[in-house]
């Protein structure tokens, strides 16, 4: 199975350290990041799309962090 995950945050360091660590948990990158300003809050935010491959079927309990 290919397991999904959308990573957002605002535009810090911080979303870098959480994409560099999902790619060193072995999650791929997929697609290209996208960036956009949230006006409510007055700032830049960012999403990263990544996908794993991982073992047995589907199951919607499981917590994707922790694949």
């Amino acid at each position: 199975m290919i397991a999904y995950r959308l990573l957002t945050g605002d535009d810090t360091s911080a979303f870098c350290h959480k994409v560099t660590k999902a790619l060193a948990d072995g999650w791929s990158l997929h697609g290209d990041p996208a960036y956009a300003f949230d006006a409510a809050n007055g700032v830049m935010r960012c999403a990263q799309a990544v996908t794993k491959e991982v073992a047995g079927p589907y199951d919607p309990d499981v917590k994707l962090g922790s694949l």
